[in-house]
């Protein structure tokens, strides 16, 4: 009973003390691609050193236990049941206890991802068979996402024909698109990167190429490009009332 006790002690407290782990935070952000990414890891590593020990003992029984000739049988060996209870409750208590943490740290990533940070830059998207609009809230209108390095990055996301779904690979994180409704993903971009996104649920016949550039810049490169799309804007406003009162004089002629 002694050793029931202590066992249970044990596994309360590693379960008690799973939830508590924390990540690496930059400025009070945690970054969960950072957080899924390590999560993830530690998955496969439960996998292999879990698979391989089941694998080592049961080889190692197969070669200590084998029949060593063809009329023999074997015999079990007795057990009280102490040795019997522990030899059932320790390795289940053991695992399940690895479980449950893996399954707490789950719950809180998805609440980490679900949580947008204050102070993050905001982007409107749209997606329609089959191509991402960016519109950054100010004009500035994009078939591409660039974004500065050290934001938190949140998308807002609509469709406008058919369920499309939003992968950022690269990140690790994806979220639907509907029509008539908004739904939203946030993104912490650590370091400069050129990737992608790409429409990750089947759309129609041209989903294998909707995909568009996603850019990670320095902020002083980002507000270079910024820059460059408000006169873009400007000079385009500019332009259309010319275009559209010569028009007319070349009717006339």
């Amino acid at each position: 009973m002694r050793l029931n006790r202590k066992l249970w002690t044990a596994v309360a407290a590693l379960v008690w003390a799973g939830p508590s782990f924390a990540y690496e935070d930059t400025g009070g952000i945690i970054n969960p691609t950072t957080a899924w990414t390590d999560t993830w890891n530690d998955v496969l590593v439960d996998l292999f050193v879990i698979g391989g020990l089941f694998a080592a003992v049961g080889a190692y029984l197969l070669w200590r236990y084998r029949a060593t000739g063809p009329g023999q049988v074997g015999t079990a060996p007795k057990v009280n049941l102490d040795i019997a209870l522990a030899w059932s409750l320790v390795p289940a208590a053991l695992f399940m206890a690895d479980d449950f943490f893996l399954a707490a740290r789950g719950w809180s990533l998805w609440s980490i991802q679900r949580t947008v940070p204050a102070h993050s830059m905001e982007v409107n998207v749209s997606a329609s068979q089959w191509y991402f609009e960016f519109d950054y809230g100010n004009g500035v209108k994009s078939d591409q996402l660039v974004v500065p390095v050290g934001q938190p990055i949140v998308l807002r996301m609509t469709a406008t024909d058919v369920v499309h779904s939003f992968g950022l690979i690269e990140y690790k994180l994806k979220e639907d698109m509907l029509p008539g409704r908004i739904t939203h993903i946030w993104f912490y971009p650590d370091k400069p990167l050129e990737t992608f996104v790409t429409c990750v649920e089947f759309c129609g016949d041209g989903h294998s190429q909707m995909n568009a550039p996603v850019k990670a810049v320095l902020k002083a490169d980002f507000d270079k490009w910024m820059a460059e799309q408000l006169t873009k804007k400007k000079s385009a406003s500019l332009d259309a009332p010319r275009s559209s009162a010569a028009a007319p004089a070349a009717s006339a002629l």
